[in-house]
């Protein structure tokens, strides 16, 4: 729960306050020097010898006597001017909540207008605040016997300003982001594709503004989905291509689609990854968890705006039927692809999922997937790749990126590059014409079945799983790419 402030005071209900702290400020804020207690000198002076450490996510604590009982203050560095960003913000932040979360502690102060610098405002914060309490300190437990954390707590924000709508745009953002994040982390043994089409069918459930529908192995092949189901081949799982509706005007046409990557298990096929490449292969569905995600942020702010999401989902596995190296596939838009790697098979499922998409109408296209090893080698578990068509479409979207606090890169594109992909003696393009420029080739063959539909491809390999605590979040799926397609979705209902 949060509640809104204007001025801290050591009778506030708060055991644990956290503030920020930039590098080269001098002072302690006024918040706290107006403070009428005795206490608030000997932190001064502290701060002015340098106790207080104040680079980017430096953590400082005391705990101070008040009357009865004790109050601790958590100090966190901020960093230089020229660092804060929103992304330095959040991260502030989530460093400060994961501290207090650490203490036990039911009710919590927020000295926001401490986080508030030139290059955010007030709004912008509080929903960052609101987001990170969530996001930052978000845990999975669903196979823990003995949960760790179950304290419900208050979170008062003291701040000049108060957004009651920042604080619910933040709360859901961090639903969103925290779904995604849980279907990464589900095991592949129980989120199988037909579990992820209930996952998506009982998102549409909460909410009156989407729809849901899927179709299994025999739809597909009745409509030549080819590509899809020959990734399928191997598993004794059915492959579904789950459609979500998010209908935000009163009529239903060109709608902002989003596809995303749903292999609930990836073994490589017969090219088969090594075993440390398979450990965290439940984690090849994190392109449709962040659009899950995202249409869950969607649904709960309803934007005006039509909005779809088209998810190919299946396992690739290897039994006596499963897809070989040498293969020719054919495809939902005609076009026959040679597979020369069955490891290369995200690209495949959406060949047929942003084919399917047009089908049903889409305006603009972003499809994320984890997509290519190239990608993380590339940029690590920083960065998210990209590759688009247009240049108008990917700028909107790498400004729902900038907004939302999360780093996108583009790859530059080529003639050569289209070359390679056609590098077949027997079909029309090649799954994977080679290890050079990967990241840049996997791009352009699924453009290969998006052609001149405005469109944006995020590779998401390296940034949707992480194997590090970082101070926006635990090991495990990050529900990386959620924020930004939500933030596009709203800034689109506005052009």
């Amino acid at each position: 729960m949060f509640n809104f402030a204007s001025n801290w005071d050591e009778a506030s209900n708060g055991s644990v306050i956290i503030i920020g702290v930039g590098e080269g400020e001098q002072r302690l804020p006024d918040q706290l020097l107006n403070a009428s207690g005795d206490w608030i000198k000997p932190i001064q002076n502290k701060h002015e010898s340098g106790g207080i450490r104040s680079k980017s996510g430096e953590l400082t604590s005391f705990t101070i006597p008040f009357n009865e009982t004790f109050k601790t203050l958590i100090f966190v560095g901020k960093g230089s001017s020229k660092e804060q960003d929103i992304i330095a913000t959040k991260e502030a932040l989530g460093s400060g909540f994961q501290a207090a979360h650490k203490l036990k502690e039911a009710h919590i102060d927020v000295l926001l207008d401490t986080f508030i610098d030139h290059t955010s405002d007030t709004e912008t914060v509080i929903s960052a605040a609101a987001e990170m309490a969530h996001t930052a300190t978000y845990t999975f437990e669903a196979y823990k016997t003995n949960k760790h954390d179950t304290l419900a707590r208050t979170y008062t924000f003291y701040c000049a300003e108060q957004h009651d709508e920042a604080i619910n745009v933040g709360t859901a953002i961090a639903k969103g982001v925290n779904f995604a994040r849980t279907l990464v982390n589900i095991p592949a043994n129980d989120l199988t594709p037909v579990a992820l089409a209930g996952e998506a069918r009982a998102l549409s459930s909460r909410h009156d503004h989407l729809s849901f529908e899927v179709l299994g192995n025999e739809e597909l092949e009745e409509m030549g989905m080819h590509a899809l189901l020959a990734v399928n081949q191997g598993s004794d799982q059915p492959a579904q291509m789950i459609v979500l509706r998010y209908q935000g005007l009163e009529n239903w046409d060109e709608p902002l689609t989003f596809v995303g990557k749903g292999l609930t298990y990836d073994t490589g096929g017969y090219s088969m990854k090594p075993p440390e490449g398979m450990k965290t292969m439940k984690s090849d569905m994190g392109g449709a968890a962040a659009v899950l995600g995202a249409m869950e942020i969607i649904a709960e702010t309803k934007p005006a705006i039509n909005v779809m999401a088209v998810i190919p989902s299946t396992e690739n596995m290897v039994n006596g039927k499963a897809m070989r190296p040498g293969d020719v596939l054919g495809s939902f838009d005609g076009q026959t692809i040679e597979v020369t790697n069955t490891d290369a098979e995200g690209r495949l499922v959406l060949a047929d999922g942003v084919s399917y998409a047009k089908h049903l109408g889409a305006k603009k296209i972003v499809d994320v997937a984890t997509l290519t090893g190239a990608c993380v080698v590339a940029l690590g578990d920083v960065i998210t790749g990209a590759v688009s068509n247009d240049d108008d479409f990917y700028n909107r979207t790498a400004t729902a990126a900038i907004e939302s606090g999360e780093d996108i890169w583009r790859f530059p594109t080529h003639p050569r590059y289209y070359k390679m992909l056609r590098q077949s003696d027997v079909a029309d393009l090649n799954n994977a014409p080679g290890r050079l420029a990967g990241s840049i080739t996997a791009g352009l063959f699924i453009e290969s079945f998006v052609k001149d539909t405005p469109w944006v491809h995020l590779d998401i390999a390296g940034t949707s799983f992480l194997d590090r605590v970082t101070p926006m979040g635990p090991k495990g799926g990050t529900g990386v790419m959620a924020r930004t397609l939500a933030t596009l979705a709203n800034h689109e209902s506005r052009s």
